[in-house]
């Protein structure tokens, strides 16, 4: 093998603790999404009445994410690192060519999120822009704790350099008319911040802002939503979402059905398979409200022990994070699983209707192609770091 090539192969074994839990929320995640998808494309006709279309396609979008993320498991972070600044431009590129040329797979015009060929295949930009900037944050962050302090004159520009990209890729994100991936961009930059050294108190002024700002628009929130920046449909599921008597047979109607399922779950649940609310009443079920099946087949305990396994997930993560030997690939894992953990915490409030529903999908569970593929790959560089780290197994 090339000398030069070799030296960017990460050797040693990976932490197989974290690629078993891994596997299980991923063998979970399909049966449940099969589940609750194969009576609505039964009834669908762009799925031509195929009641596994959805699942044949989720399996092989799923082997596709395994073989990458062995593959990147074998990538030592460092190259990563040195191709930080290419993988930034990359993904401003596509954040740029899907608001000029999107592919429409939607009837609704405003959306202008995914790229591909029609009938070939698609993607969403913004699903790699957020490990790109999670990888660009953990480089720009490392290098600033080479100089004399991590939080002195020098670091500061860092800090504002990830704040600036963070900002840009949120209005490139925006103007897709994708609320959820900038909600979740904005979040995965804050903790990028975090992670990284940001000072204490902005940290401070910031949570007070966040909390001040939620009580000033529930306080006034008739007037605030009508001058807020955003499309009238959105306007309207806040609105839906703060009066729960609002048209129960139009924008309620599915955060409705979830509130149902999750109830007539019970305990223990009715059992896997035996949803009623996946029989067309509950629009699309195996995309963001998944987890309102899961919590009807299998009941409190079943959800619970889903949300706990997704919790040792993350702390295996940042425990592989926290053994790392350098400060990049300890970034890049910690904000990888804060990715995952965000992402996780809010579909589950979308689906109690603790927040407007936003259309973020539950990692492992909710059909996409393009989600699943980028989500395993992360798997796999945070599986390369275990390698480097010699995580001990326990």
């Amino acid at each position: 093998m090339n000398e030069r090539l070799k030296k960017w192969i990460q050797t040693g074994s990976f932490d197989t603790v974290f690629l078993l839990i891994v596997c299980v929320l991923l063998t979970v995640g399909i049966v449940m999404m099969f589940s609750a998808s194969y009576v609505s494309s039964s009834y669908d006709r762009k799925t031509g009445y195929n009641p596994y279309y959805y699942f044949t396609r989720q399996i092989t979008f799923a082997a596709m994410g395994i073989a990458a993320m062995f593959i990147v498991s074998r990538i030592r972070l460092a190259l990563l690192k040195k191709w930080a600044p290419l993988i930034l431009i990359g993904c401003v590129a596509l954040l740029v060519l899907v608001l000029i040329a999107p592919l429409k797979i939607s009837d609704k015009e405003d959306f202008r999120r995914w790229l591909g060929i029609p009938g070939v295949f698609q993607f969403q930009p913004s699903e790699v822009a957020k490990l790109g900037l999670i990888i660009f944050c953990a480089r720009t962050l490392s290098m600033k704790a080479r100089q004399q302090n991590a939080l002195g004159q020098n670091g500061d520009p860092a800090i504002r350099t990830c704040l600036l990209i963070t900002l840009f890729f949120c209005f490139l994100v925006i103007l897709e008319r994708h609320l959820s991936g900038t909600i979740l961009m904005l979040g995965i930059g804050a903790v990028m911040l975090a992670l990284g050294g940001v000072k204490k108190k902005w940290i401070t002024l910031t949570i007070g802002a966040a909390v001040f700002g939620i009580l000033i628009f529930l306080a006034f929130h008739d007037k605030i939503i009508e001058i807020l920046p955003i499309k009238e449909y959105q306007k309207t599921r806040i609105v839906a979402w703060l009066d729960k008597d609002y048209d129960p047979t139009g924008d309620r109607w599915q955060t409705n059905q979830s509130l149902y399922a999750i109830g007539s779950g019970g305990l223990f649940g009715l059992g896997l398979g035996k949803s009623k609310q996946k029989f067309l009443y509950m629009p699309e079920p195996q995309n963001d409200f998944v987890f309102a099946i899961v919590c009807e087949e299998l009941g409190f305990v079943g959800a619970v022990l889903i949300l706990v396994l997704f919790a040792v997930l993350i702390w295996r993560g940042f425990d592989i994070a926290m053994r790392s030997k350098d400060r990049f690939s300890a970034l890049t894992v910690m904000g990888i699983m804060s990715h995952i953990g965000l992402q996780v915490i809010l579909n589950v409030l979308v689906v109690t209707d603790t927040i407007p529903n936003t259309g973020i999908g539950l990692p492992f569970f909710s059909y996409g192609g393009s989600s699943l593929f980028m989500l395993l790959a992360e798997v796999g560089i945070v599986l390369s770091a275990s390698r480097a780290s010699q995580v001990r197994k326990r």
